[in-house]
């Protein structure tokens, strides 16, 4: 059995430990209501400027803008977010192991796949599994900015307009609740747009445009990439708080099982090593007195 010194040292370290873990835990949850409110605020944006692209889309039918246009897969592109730092549980593992999944299988067409990576976390990990990154992002901070996405973004939208890809997918987590996140593929290219009846639509499109309906769809199709993406971003740092602050909830109470263990380990060492002075003191006694 260990000395009573070494093991009193183990539950200093641990309780440090604890301290670290505990103070990381409450910085998450105090970090997931501000995060909670950046996501759902770019929700209802996203969601507006698709319906306009539908609107500007029936009133002027005859625009083949490529953005919107089918044509065959021969290559796809993915833009991966994941997390910068790490203690998060399994957030990015899950997300990984969805991405290698989806690369697989269009791999399993014999379709080629170009990557662009959000997130330090899915920098490393590529760098490491390898695949063909043609654009990365990195340390987004708490507040992910668009102009710190528009780089990797613009990367995948020319490569789409001079066709060197025929699709491209967004991947990260969504934001279920403060206990679940999963992650999620979403199709960003080509534009599929939301279905609506005619009387619907006639309420909302037979406008005069100016600039023309077609100049107007070019530049909210690119609003609504960029949307998307920081959508996708913001949402995925809500899932970074609400994961970080379960795994270090859980980091914690497993020390505090830890340090009653030692402590335990601690006493009985002490109450062997008290009884064997008392006995060492009884037999030098009965020496002395034989």
């Amino acid at each position: 059995m260990a000395g009573a010194k070494e093991i009193r040292n183990k539950i200093r370290s641990v309780k440090n430990m604890q301290k670290i873990t505990s103070a990381m835990e409450k910085v998450a949850a105090s970090k997931i209501r501000k995060a909670q409110i950046q996501m759902q605020a770019s929700r209802p944006y996203a969601q507006r400027i698709r319906r306009v692209i539908g609107h500007l889309s029936h009133a002027n039918p005859d625009a083949n803008h490529p953005y919107m246009r089918e044509r065959e897969i021969k290559r796809v592109g993915f833009i991966v977010i994941s997390t910068d730092r790490g203690l998060c549980g399994g957030l990015n593992v899950n997300l990984f192991k969805t991405v290698i999944g989806e690369i697989a299988k269009w791999q399993d067409e014999k379709v080629d796949v170009d990557l662009a990576l959000i997130g330090a976390k899915a920098v490393q990990f590529f760098r490491r599994l390898g695949g063909n990154v043609v654009g990365t992002a990195t340390h987004l901070g708490d507040k992910p900015q668009i102009n710190d996405l528009i780089g990797s973004i613009k990367i995948m939208l020319d490569a789409y307009s001079e066709g060197k890809i025929d699709r491209l997918f967004l991947m990260h987590n969504e934001f279920i609740s403060a206990l679940s996140q999963k992650a999620v593929v979403e199709t960003l290219l080509p534009v599929s747009m939301i279905s609506e009846t005619d009387e619907e639509l006639q309420e909302h499109w037979d406008y005069i445009y100016e600039p023309d309906a077609r100049e107007l769809l070019e530049d909210f199709l690119m609003r609504y990439i960029e949307s998307q993406v920081y959508r996708g971003a913001v949402e995925n740092f809500a899932c970074e708080m609400a994961a970080k602050m379960v795994a270090m909830k859980s980091a914690t109470d497993n020390a505090g099982e830890i340090i009653d263990r030692l402590q335990l380990k601690y006493n009985k060492a002490r109450q062997a090593a008290i009884t064997q002075e008392i006995s060492e003191i009884v037999g030098g006694a009965a020496a002395v007195t034989g």
